[in-house]
């Protein structure tokens, strides 16, 4: 895959021990996504383990082992939008294994890493009725479209 210009800028991640193994998840799960360098770290917190470039749908990553010093919080996620139902399932079902479920679309995947599985235009499905929509999101784990255009719609 060739992009034509690459962002200056990309998220950088901070595991414990298992940025290879992460990266190779993310790939799996992401279409149009690749491994592009695996580096081993011989010294150092991070020795033994490995700092990792790679790409999720042209996105460009980077993770490192650094061991156990920081850990992911909720207060960084990455959102997926997604144009149907049946990609949201996809993206929930894959990327929530081995982690655990929030409310309003969030998930916390295996690797402690926060993902938001919304669909494209929440804003524009939520619209018509704000209060009423935002009740049946919050309702809500992983995000039920017409569920919520019904609710939205009245």
């Amino acid at each position: 895959m060739h992009m034509a210009s690459v962002s200056r800028i990309h998220p950088f991640l901070w595991f414990d021990s298992r940025a290879e193994e992460a990266a190779r998840f993310y790939v799996s799960v992401f279409p149009n996504s690749r491994i592009v360098r695996v580096e081993k770290i011989s010294t150092g917190p991070g020795a033994g383990g490995a700092i990792v470039e790679f790409e999720l749908e042209g996105q460009r990553f980077g993770g490192v082992d650094g061991g156990p010093l920081y850990s992911f919080t909720p207060a960084v996620s990455f959102v997926v939008e997604c144009e149907t139902q049946d990609e949201i399932d996809y993206f929930w079902e894959r990327l929530s294994a081995g982690g655990r479920t929030q409310p309003c679309g969030w998930l916390v995947d295996t690797f402690g890493l926060s993902w938001q599985v919304i669909p494209a235009g929440l804003g524009e499905i939520m619209e018509p009725a704000p209060r009423a929509a935002m009740e049946a999101l919050l309702g809500m784990s992983k995000i039920d479209i017409e569920a919520l255009r019904r609710a939205a719609d009245g």
